[in-house]
């Protein structure tokens, strides 16, 4: 699933292309994609109808359009597959299009959702007073957020009493790392994604959180990362972020800082990916 970096690049394609254009039209091609909004297909075209869209926001892997003179958003879920692609109009459909929005201006181009595997979808939720839409209002800010507060998330890993890697996927503490960019931020810092959060200082923290930040700024240059067709920003383009992962499917291949083997470990239906050597397993008490 895509996460902050990637995210981030849809979210900043969507700011120089949809932010400040009315809505004319919607077209819902499929239910799924509007599963979340209860008013339907039929009420979801015609609450957008009209409005004009607000900057693009981004909290985590969240990301919204608001709608301005309104106390709405439209939130977007990307789901396994879920593209927001601006594209001409006469540009032939996508095979998976699902959602269709056209705008007022002479532009010649429109929003378009796509999905592959329906997971994903939009839909419209009335705002917080900080401007979020409320059914993500639990959301931590991400590590890239001016307001993030390094030394409460200390406080709350350390209280957590889980493990480093169950805690940086826990959206409600930190938002936006997900497995990739967990596994990049813990062979940077030579952590095993089995150490308990008890026993990190408060250095070691701050030096995981600069690792974090790293990591996602990297991806974020390089467009972030595609292993699919599926992941593309609003132009249609793969990241390529893939090609500088240090742990992330390198099973077997060399660390490229010892040279040992990295390994992949099953964890919570996914994998972990770590250097046996870099980053040693706690040790388990008897």
């Amino acid at each position: 699933m895509p996460e902050l970096p990637e995210v981030e690049v849809v979210r900043r394609g969507l700011e120089r292309w949809v932010s400040g254009r009315v809505v004319k039209t919607v077209e819902v091609r499929h239910p799924r994609a509007v599963r979340r909004h209860l008013a339907g297909p039929e009420g979801f075209a015609k609450a957008l109808a009209g409005q004009r869209v607000g900057e693009a926001m981004r909290r985590g892997k969240y990301l919204w359009l608001p709608l301005d003179d309104s106390p709405y958003s439209v939130l977007a879920h990307l789901g396994m597959s879920g593209q927001l692609l601006v594209q001409p109009e006469d540009v032939p459909d996508e095979k998976h299009l699902r959602i269709r929005i056209r705008f007022q201006d002479g532009q010649g181009t429109e929003l378009r959702f796509v999905d592959q595997r329906t997971f994903g979808g939009l839909s419209l939720h009335e705002n917080t007073p900080d401007g979020l839409p409320d059914v993500i209002a639990h959301i931590a800010r991400d590590p890239l957020d001016p307001l993030f507060d390094d030394a409460a998330f200390h406080t709350a890993l350390r209280a957590r009493r889980t493990t480093i890697k169950r805690a940086l996927l826990d959206q409600s503490l930190i938002s936006g790392v997900g497995n990739i960019y967990a596994d990049e931020a813990l062979w940077r810092s030579k952590l095993h994604y089995e150490r308990p959060t008890g026993t990190l200082t408060r250095p070691r923290t701050a030096e995981l959180l600069g690792h974090i930040r790293d990591v996602m700024n990297d991806a974020l240059a390089a467009g972030g990362t595609s292993f699919d067709s599926l992941y593309v920003n609003v132009n249609g383009e793969s990241g390529y972020f893939d090609r500088s992962l240090d742990a992330y499917g390198r099973e077997d291949e060399p660390c490229r800082r010892c040279g040992t083997p990295m390994r992949r470990r099953a964890w919570m239906n996914r994998s972990s990916y770590f250097c046996p050597r870099c980053q040693r397993a706690p040790r388990v008490s008897s």
